[in-house]
């Protein structure tokens, strides 16, 4: 019996002999059912009017389509296994559209999040990202490297919660194989507050019970207010921590591996950046009109050097730009995250996500 590594990687796996099986769930195959693909009858396909001269087999369902105002099930997967990539391009209003996985037989869904901020692309336009954990590239196509072992049951459900509907081309390829005891679970949370109150701290990550490690942010900031706005601090607070963090970071732009206000000295402009474990892909700019905010996406992806904790997590970063003399200035920002991390089972039920209203991006 040859054993495999499903949480392993890079280019020495490829040459080890496994006993894993490779699957995939896509509109043509719904299930991952072996030599399931490609079987749709022309009359029930998505694109049977194009396929009409050629028939079954020839990309008679490439996509779906979710009615407004529906969820629908992208895939219930028997473990054990791993999810080992996702690609998606969904149309519409990215904040419409819910992602959530279930693992397990818990109830409550391990990750809960507007599909676009799940990919880094959280201000609902197209921004190139080059990361190791996730690639958005032209046109608008959404991949995910995340591992995402499960040992029971996967399952994967995207609710439209606009008043159209929307097309989604999706591929989820995944892996059956045995997993390690030890393994943890995939979990990402999104939040938002809009604005930020004066003087508060966001908080990224709160009420996280169990055993695991923080594996990295994404963040939507719009800035409310003039001047440099990243001198805030990111804090950790582990296990035991209550007052005072066991992590504590120097400064927003420190956090996300850039220095001096991610400002190109030559232009003195913010230049955007995309790197395999952090990045600000995204610098949005006023246009003397409507969009009248400078906004940005930021990711950072603990992969090398994950925040481990035994029992509890606490993550907050500070808003804070500058004002007259010299002074610090709490910000009322526009501020959102997802927060990735693995533990175990069973985890703590998330804060309610925000209505659609509430999610919009304005």
């Amino acid at each position: 019996m040859h054993h495999s590594n499903p949480l392993g990687g890079g280019l020495s796996d490829l040459a080890l002999l496994t006993n894993a099986q490779s699957r995939s769930l896509s509109p043509e195959n719904r299930n991952g059912a072996p030599g399931g693909g490609a079987l749709c009858p022309l009359d029930q396909g998505s694109a049977r009017e194009a396929a009409r001269e050629l028939g079954v087999g020839w990309k008679v369902n490439p996509f779906v389509v979710i009615k407004a105002g529906t969820t629908y099930e992208i895939g219930d997967i028997e473990g054990p296994g791993t999810i080992d990539h996702i690609w998606m391009t969904p149309t519409g209003a990215w904040r419409d559209s819910i992602l959530r996985f279930y693992w397990d037989d818990q109830q409550q869904p391990s990750v809960e999040c507007p599909v676009g901020d799940f990919f880094a692309c959280g201000w609902g336009q197209y921004a190139p990202v080059t990361s190791l954990a996730v690639c958005v590239n032209p046109g608008s196509a959404f991949n995910c490297y995340w591992k995402m072992p499960f040992k029971k049951r996967c399952r994967i459900t995207m609710e439209n919660r606009s008043v159209d509907d929307m097309v989604l081309y999706y591929q989820v390829d995944y892996t059956l194989t045995e997993l390690p005891e030890n393994v943890a679970y995939f979990h990402a949370q999104f939040r938002r507050v809009n604005p930020l109150p004066y003087k508060d701290v966001y908080t990224l990550l709160d009420g996280v019970e169990g055993h695991g490690q923080y594996v990295g942010v994404y963040m939507c900031w719009g800035v409310n207010s003039c001047n440099w706005w990243g001198e805030g601090e990111i804090k950790f607070y582990i296990d035991s921590d209550t007052d005072a963090p066991t992590i504590c970071g120097t400064g927003t732009e420190d956090y996300f591996c850039g220095s001096y206000n991610f400002e190109n000295q030559k232009t003195h402009r913010y230049e955007a950046f995309t790197t395999p474990y952090s990045g600000m892909p995204q610098v949005i700019e006023p246009d003397g009109l409507y969009r009248s905010q400078q906004r940005f996406g930021l990711y950072r992806w603990h992969i090398t050097d994950p925040v481990r904790f035994e029992k509890r997590l606490r993550v907050t970063i500070q808003a804070l730009g500058w004002r007259s003399h010299g002074r610090y200035l709490p910000l009322q920002d526009d501020i959102s995250s997802v927060a990735f991390w693995y533990q175990d089972l069973p985890s703590s039920p998330f804060p309610p996500l925000p209505d659609r209203d509430a999610l919009e991006v304005i």
